[in-house]
């Protein structure tokens, strides 16, 4: 299944995602939607020097695809 791009309701970060089953997401971001991000903004500046993966994830996002696979825009994989 190909990843879909998704935009944060907050931000408008457009990243792309793939939602294997409730609890297994894949984000993949581009420099555009990292700068964008309020939330990866905020923790790159408590830990400007700290390997780029520290960011797990943002809460605005995470509903923002909760919200694509209620609308139907992203399925999920394994359902």
């Amino acid at each position: 299944m190909p990843m879909v791009p998704v935009t944060c309701g907050r931000c408008a970060a457009r990243v792309l995602v793939r939602k294997s089953t409730w609890n297994q997401t894949s984000v993949q971001w581009n420099a555009e939607a990292a700068e964008r991000c309020a939330e990866r903004v905020a923790a790159h500046q408590v830990a400007p020097h700290a390997n780029r993966g520290v960011f797990l994830v943002c809460s605005a996002l995470r509903e923002s695809i909760i919200e694509a696979v209620r609308r139907g825009e992203l399925a999920i994989v394994d359902e």
